[in-house]
């Protein structure tokens, strides 16, 4: 039995780390291809991306559909409890945003660019 002492713990588990959070931020526009995730998220190897995509499909946020054809064709998208997460994400990236704008204006060279 696992045990947590505030709720934070189990968002972090799920969605906690360095890159699942910006593969959720990736999939909210829709369904995409492996590829497609990998060279959108800056430096994310292609073991770890699918090792994370696996993790977030085992946690119910992702959904993956393989088309069988040659060449294969794997796609990944959020399922609709994967979509409940938008809302953490948007605050992050909000919160990110005003974080850079903050340390922007203390003079830091800092930049953000967003697609």
């Amino acid at each position: 039995m696992k045990h947590y002492k505030q709720g934070i713990e189990a968002t972090l588990e799920i969605i906690g780390g360095k890159w699942k959070a910006l593969i959720i931020c990736q999939l909210m526009t829709g369904a995409k291809r492996t590829g497609e995730l990998e060279r959108s998220i800056s430096g994310i190897t292609q073991k770890v991306l699918i090792q994370q995509l696996r993790e977030l499909e085992r946690d119910g946020l992702v959904h993956r559909k393989v088309y069988e054809q040659m060449p294969p064709k794997v796609e990944y998208r959020l399922t609709d409890y994967g979509i409940t997460a938008n809302g953490i994400v948007d605050v992050m990236c909000a919160w990110g945003r005003d974080n850079i704008k903050r340390r922007q204006q203390q003079g830091e060279e800092i930049t953000l660019e967003e697609t």
